[in-house]
């Protein structure tokens, strides 16, 4: 049993090290430090999105970030009608899934906590 033992230990000694550059990296940045004060963001979330949305200044308005994200929506019109779809999913699918698993965790917390 000690072989495995030792062998677990060591797995997480190596598993370990990727966490801390990653923290180290965001604690380096202060866009992400601004971001880590968000409940529920940590510094994998302020990571991804600080390299996704990488030099602000070339989005006009902040529409123009989710449309770079894929959470603006599809929009069917035709002659009188006008209907508004479901969120296009064209942008980085590795950040909403970032945003959506925050975005649940919060609801959870926050829902948890008033009933």
């Amino acid at each position: 049993m000690e072989p495995f033992l030792a062998g677990r230990r060591k797995l997480r000694e190596e598993f370990a090290k990727p966490d801390k550059k990653v923290l180290q990296e965001a604690k380096h940045d202060e866009v992400c430090k601004r971001l880590m004060t968000v409940p529920g963001v940590g510094p994998v979330v302020s990571l991804a999105y600080v390299s996704t949305i990488d030099i602000p200044s070339r989005f006009r308005n902040s529409r123009a970030v989710g449309a770079v994200l894929g959470l603006t929506p599809v929009l069917n019109q035709s002659g009188e009608s006008k209907r508004v779809g479901h969120v296009s999913l064209c942008g980085d699918a590795m950040m909403r899934k970032l945003f959506r698993s925050k975005a649940c965790r919060l609801f959870d917390t926050y829902q948890g906590g008033q009933a």
